[in-house]
């Protein structure tokens, strides 16, 4: 199987950090171009730290991470300390990351990356605000037929939201990027709540994930501590939802998943229902769909696929 190219855009977070650790555990399969950080569950200068951190303790240095946006391109920042602690990364110990990040703001990397390679041949994971992404289209309109597709979590239908009674947090911190990237033509699978909230860490996963005893594989055990601890008290739910792996999980495995072709909008213009998707799955022609959006995860699949992953 060739090597996927990939560039993850995230605002790490707990989740997040799961889905990178994935994602450097896999080097057979994904061809990591760079890690673009964006201002979402914590500030950009602490996403950008947060994943210097994460990718220290991979030992994946090789991968550079680029800084980016500040905040929304329109409304005001939104963040969700109160889900993944005031750093970020709930109650990990932090260190100065000892190698610094690139230099260039993350929307000019990310043009750079997908000019320089074949049309079709680079992948976006988006695991957090899509800033980036849509500041990189509005400074380089040819990336979208360049790009090959985009695997985001984002988004709730049946499930409501988990931010207001309608909207998804990645999709509510920076709804104006999300239509402008949503609305782009480029392919997009959308993981949202549908999917992610059946992928659940029980304390039966978090301890397998501890028993591998790796420096990642005990980093996501105490971050998967943490959302437990908070998810209690915060929503009542005895095992949380651990949506960002999702992505890399369905580029690693895609079998695991069911999407159905939709056409997706963003509300950006009710105070209500702000960052809500609509999703409409009755299309006269479904081949001519760009979205595909996630209905079912097998999720014994998905941690089985992450304990297999960060095996030592």
């Amino acid at each position: 199987m060739s090597r996927i190219p990939l560039i993850i855009d995230c605002d790490p977070g707990v989740d997040d950090a799961v889905a990178l650790f994935l994602a450097f555990a896999a080097p057979d399969a994904l061809d990591l171009l760079a890690i673009t950080t964006v201002a979402g569950n914590v500030s950009a200068d602490q996403t950008a730290r947060n994943a210097r951190i994460l990718r220290q303790i991979a030992g994946r240095e090789d991968v550079p991470v680029y800084a980016g946006a500040q905040g929304p391109l329109v409304r005001e920042p939104v963040e969700a300390g109160h889900f993944h602690g005031e750093t970020g990364l709930g109650d990990l110990a932090l260190f100065e990351p000892g190698e610094p990040v690139a230099p260039g703001h993350a929307a000019q990397a990310i043009v750079r990356l997908v000019m320089a390679r074949p049309a079709g041949a680079v992948t976006l994971a988006v695991i957090g605000p899509m800033t980036n992404v849509a500041l990189a289209m509005a400074l380089e309109p040819a990336i979208v037929p360049r790009l090959g597709r985009i695997v985001a979590m984002g988004g709730a239908r049946r499930e409501g939201g988990n931010v207001t009674a309608s909207s998804e947090y990645n999709i509510h911190a920076d709804p104006h990027a999300a239509g402008k990237v949503i609305g782009s033509g480029v392919p997009v699978v959308l993981l949202g709540l549908d999917a992610t909230h059946q992928v659940r860490a029980t304390q039966a996963r978090i301890a397998a994930i501890r028993a591998l005893a790796t420096p990642p594989a005990l980093a996501i055990a105490q971050l998967l501590d943490f959302s437990v601890r908070v998810e209690k008290v915060l929503v009542g739910w005895d095992a949380p939802p651990v949506h960002d792996p999702c992505t890399i999980a369905y580029l690693l495995a895609p079998e695991l998943f069911v999407t159905r072709p939709a056409r997706v909008g963003i509300e950006t213009a009710s105070p209500l229902t702000l960052g809500h998707t609509a999703v409409e799955f009755r299309l006269e022609d479904l081949s001519a769909a760009t979205v595909h959006w996630a209905t079912e995860i097998d999720h014994e699949g998905v941690f089985a696929l992450l304990l297999r992953r960060l095996a030592p």
